[in-house]
């Protein structure tokens, strides 16, 4: 008998898996410049979208080399493919510029897509970044909701949603903020866990990160 075979290396397995996760969050992301349903063509929000227009977005994101207190280390920015992707104007969105950034931290991944410019309607960019993850392939898990964590000032909305790669189906915990200058889209998967229940993650552990993570990239302008 020969010698046994060499275990198989699953970094290449891991690679593709984080950047599916990374396509679906960039696509999401890029989905809110085209909704329909933020323009600010009606009622009172029409002129405080010009005057936000002229007077250009509060705050930006940023793309530190470390998130969420040092526990992520930053693997890769993917600023300019994110950016080269997502239109910077549109029927919710004026002059958005889009950064982003592939984190890791032991067997977890964390893919960080933020945009800012002047953005009309805040709930529907959320709205339509949900939506265009899954239209970007990623099946429901758990419902995503709005949760406030302890000591944070505004709410994200959080779920899971689950990607079928490479032979496994991987869940893949989100948050997504919004308001009328900055939208960010903070996903994590974890290499250990592959296959995991959807509803064993822990949804709201995970916004309490993200919203560390939110107030480490989201600077003001200038």
């Amino acid at each position: 008998m020969g010698p046994p075979p060499p275990p198989k290396n699953s970094t290449g397995k891991v690679l593709g898996i984080i950047a599916a996760v990374a396509a679906v969050v960039v696509v999401g992301s890029a989905v809110f410049t085209a909704a329909f349903g933020g323009g600010g063509s009606g009622g009172g929000s029409g002129s405080g979208s010009s005057d936000a227009s002229d007077a250009g977005p509060k705050d930006k994101v940023v793309i530190p080399q470390s998130v969420n207190g040092g526990k992520y280390r930053l693997d890769q920015d993917i600023s300019e493919k994110a950016d080269s992707q997502v239109p910077d104007q549109g029927a919710n969105g004026d002059r958005v510029k889009t950064v982003g950034g592939q984190y890791s931290g032991g067997m977890k991944s964390v893919v960080l897509v933020g945009m800012y410019g002047t953005i009309n309607d805040p709930q529907s960019t959320i709205d339509h970044t949900i939506r265009g993850m899954k239209d970007a392939g990623a099946e429901p898990g758990v419902a995503e909701a709005k949760i406030t964590p302890t000591g944070a000032k505004e709410p994200l909305t959080c779920g899971v949603v689950v990607k079928t790669q490479a032979g496994h189906r991987i869940p893949v915990v989100f948050c997504v903020w919004a308001d009328h200058s900055t939208s960010g889209n903070i996903a994590r998967t974890d290499a250990a866990h592959l296959d995991a229940d959807p509803e064993s993650l822990d949804v709201t552990a995970f916004a309490a990160e993200a919203a560390k993570i939110r107030d480490e990239v989201r600077k003001p302008v200038g």
